[in-house]
């Protein structure tokens, strides 16, 4: 009997999943939990409902304009990556030329490299260059955190296109710029929203490298983490934490549940493809 579908084994996998939930949500449980306390400390017991930490970083300037900081970046960030990421997985995925492994691997070894290391190479270029800090260094560094993600977000997209729809276009004497507009772009357009929207967020939490090269414009994770050294401040750094954490899972739940509706249409219509082609070839 196979152990995975008998019950035992049945009950044994929800038993593990449950126990993974745990681990991985209950310190965001907790969290949420202490930014509704009314206590000046973040410590049990539970002293009563409030919602004055959430008012607190409503009237906190600077905090206000750290999250402004943050989105300036984040935006920033997200459509550099994304211009950057189309071509370079277009190359990756339809092109063939000398090298590709290696040019693959140069592209995705972002993925691999110490955020400390990172930074610490940022510092030093900036600093050898000129350049002074501010929220383009901080943009700089995060594209080349964000742009390996973004790449291999739209590769298994394009590779899910059939190459021929292509052929067929410029068969027909449109240029690649026609081809890439008419035929690639609008069924590559969920893959560079999702590309687009992990880019942003990765920007938006990150804090490593925004740390090394962000000067005295400081971005909202830089600044939330310089507080978390002040216990008074702690339970309002919590509320916003908790409002970002929100605002981070609507976006990454709206953009996986919108890939998902545009990878079955577009499943639909490769289907019908291939269909056409076995009867033309029959």
């Amino acid at each position: 009997m196979n152990v995975a579908v008998s019950n035992a084994g049945r009950r044994w996998l929800w038993l593990t999943f449950w126990i993974l939930v745990v681990f991985l949500y209950a310190p965001l449980v907790i969290l949420v939990i202490f930014s509704f306390n009314d206590r000046d400390l973040v410590s049990f017991p539970w002293e009563g409902f409030t919602v004055r930490w959430y008012q607190t970083f409503v009237d906190n300037i600077e905090i206000i304009d750290a999250l402004r900081q943050s989105m300036w970046v984040a935006a920033l960030t997200a459509v550099v990556t994304t211009v950057l990421a189309i071509p370079a997985s277009i190359a990756l995925v339809r092109r063939r030329f000398f090298a590709k492994a290696l040019v693959s691997g140069v592209m995705l070894a972002p993925l691999v490299i110490p955020l400390v290391v990172l930074g610490t190479a940022l510092l030093i270029l900036f600093n050898t260059i000129g350049m002074p800090f501010s929220g383009l260094t901080i943009a700089i560094g995060h594209i080349v955190i964000a742009l390996p993600f973004a790449i291999l977000t739209l590769v298994p997209r394009l590779e899910r296109i059939p190459a021929s729809l292509e052929e067929a276009s410029r068969d027909l004497g449109a240029g690649w710029f026609t081809t890439f507009r008419q035929i690639t772009w609008p069924l590559m357009l969920p893959a560079i929203f999702s590309a687009f929207l992990l880019s942003f967020v990765i920007s938006f939490d990150e804090v490593v490298v925004a740390s090394f090269v962000s000067g005295d414009q400081v971005t909202f994770p830089v600044y939330l983490y310089s507080q978390l050294r002040l216990p008074r401040q702690l339970p309002a750094m919590i509320a916003v934490a908790v409002v970002i954490l929100v605002i981070s899972a609507i976006v990454v739940i709206a953009s996986e549940v919108l890939r998902k509706i545009t990878d079955r249409r577009l499943e639909a219509d490769t289907t019908v493809v291939d269909d056409e082609e076995e009867v033309s070839v029959a």
